[in-house]
């Protein structure tokens, strides 16, 4: 089964995606439990995670332009685990996707 989620953020998609593809960030956004991404495309701006690991999710985060300025985040994940570990994973997300809110606002604050 697949969630998903979106979010728009007042940053531009670049301070975005570098927030979103920078390891020393991760720690303040990723949910517990979900490993790195498996690969990150700058050109696409979008990370993906294989659906073959531990967690038995894989899916994508895309950020998008936002034509009227700043910038959007789709996730998606599968889960691949079973009805247990489904239990609230759009809570998760919606989550993950609020403490990245917080990140680009720190990535944006000069000092």
């Amino acid at each position: 089964m697949s969630y998903g989620a979106e979010r728009g953020f007042s940053a531009p998609p670049e301070v975005v995606f570098n927030t979103v593809s920078d390891p020393d960030r991760r720690s303040g956004w990723l949910p517990v439990g979900l490993p790195p991404p498996d690969s990150t495309d700058a050109s696409r701006m979008r990370l993906e995670w294989s659906a073959g690991g531990a967690s038995g999710r894989g899916g994508y985060l895309q950020v998008r332009e936002v034509p009227s300025g700043g910038a959007s985040v789709v996730w998606s994940l599968d889960d691949a685990l079973g009805e247990r570990t489904r239990v609230g994973l759009p809570r998760v997300l919606d989550e993950a996707l609020a403490n990245l809110a917080r990140e680009v606002a720190d990535n944006l604050t000069p000092g």
